[in-house]
């Protein structure tokens, strides 16, 4: 965002950045479609089944490899969550479901966990 200063305008002609909850840097896909398919992986579905199931508006290997960025970065995640609250007692054994249950539990009353997740911590939820 360019704060302009040049001719009638009175700003200070600087340059600052935003940062939009619902977009997930450097990818296409936002926030809003990424918790639902998310939800459904919880569920117990597969990733393609989740996909169909939602008749998502992207190729499904987009999110195989969306799962695999999401496994790539759970240590942050879970350190950062650990932070906010103790993770809960889930019955799934894989590591990026118990981390899904884990952003449920600390943003219960949100439409989209992933995008309270980047105003909360200011931070990229893909990377």
């Amino acid at each position: 965002m360019f704060c302009s200063n040049r001719g009638q305008r009175g700003g200070c002609g600087r340059t600052f950045s935003f940062f939009l909850a619902e977009v997930l840097p450097r990818h296409t896909v936002t926030a809003s479609l990424v918790w639902p398919w998310l939800a459904k992986l919880l569920a117990g579905l597969s990733v393609k089944a989740a996909v169909e199931t939602l008749r998502l508006p992207f190729a499904l290997e987009t999110f195989y490899r969306l799962r695999r960025r999401l496994r790539q970065r759970l240590d942050i995640f879970r350190a950062q969550l650990c932070r906010e609250q103790t993770p809960p007692v889930g019955t799934h054994t894989d590591p990026l479901l118990q981390t899904v249950e884990h952003l449920q539990l600390i943003f219960p009353g949100g439409a989209c966990p992933p995008a309270d997740y980047q105003l909360e911590f200011q931070q990229p939820f893909l990377g």
